[in-house]
């Protein structure tokens, strides 16, 4: 099967304090997001970056200015994350794999993303997910009560499935009115019917957005140039 990434952009600088996109902050000295297509072509999959339609002609004049010249598709998102998905989805054809990744996981490696495709391809679906570090509490109406953490696991992107069947859970939850609380494709597929095959993420395939996320980027970036 055809590998695709859909990698998605949408993000702003809020919480970053910054008039400048997250995903075209500079990490190494490029745009985030330049980093995150690379590892997709890396590992061979057509990549479709799906971008606000304001921000498609600043992306074309960054890959300009970088020289910047790996080969993708450029699709314009919606006004929520689970529009621009769906939007992304028609660029890809259903007798794919996809992998849905947030533009601004820019460490994801190699290994990793091959990983998910074998079980995606095995099984239908590969979700990455991390064990949780710290001590977690659940909020009641009394006030908290401790939880176990082993229990519970942080998940990650690539999220990876077989495409028509995460067409069709898009398309099943289109009008569904839980599709706003669902955060992630996963949560989607889930809802659809799917089932969610789990497998190790890496703590080092974080998501920027905030100051200090940049610069453990930075820190994790020089790492691997190392290896």
């Amino acid at each position: 099967m055809k590998h695709f990434a859909l990698i998605v952009a949408g993000g702003s600088g809020q919480r970053m304090h910054s008039e400048v996109p997250k995903q075209f902050l500079l990490l190494a000295g490029r745009p985030v997001l330049m980093h995150t297509v690379e590892r997709f072509t890396e590992s061979g999959c057509q990549v479709v970056v799906v971008l606000p339609g304001q921000h498609i002609a600043y992306w074309q004049q960054l890959c300009v200015q970088y020289q910047f010249d790996l080969p993708h598709t450029v699709a314009e998102g919606g006004g929520t994350r689970i529009e621009s998905v769906m939007n992304g989805l028609q660029h890809v054809p259903a007798d794919a794999l996809v992998a849905v990744h947030d533009g601004v996981r820019p460490l994801v490696r190699k290994q990793m993303i091959d990983d998910g495709f074998r079980m995606a391809e095995e099984k239908g679906s590969a979700v990455p997910v991390v064990p949780l570090s710290d001590s977690i509490r659940q909020l009641t109406a009394e006030g908290s009560r401790s939880l176990s953490r082993d229990g519970f696991r942080l998940v990650q992107t690539p999220q990876i499935f077989r495409a028509a069947e995460l067409k069709k859970a898009y398309a099943l939850m289109a009008d569904d009115e839980r599709i706003e609380l669902l955060t992630d494709d996963a949560s989607v597929f889930e809802a659809a019917g799917g089932y969610i095959c789990l497998y190790e993420g890496e703590p080092t395939n974080i998501k920027i957005t905030t100051p200090s996320d940049l610069i453990l980027a930075e820190s994790y970036y020089a790492q691997y140039q190392r290896l």
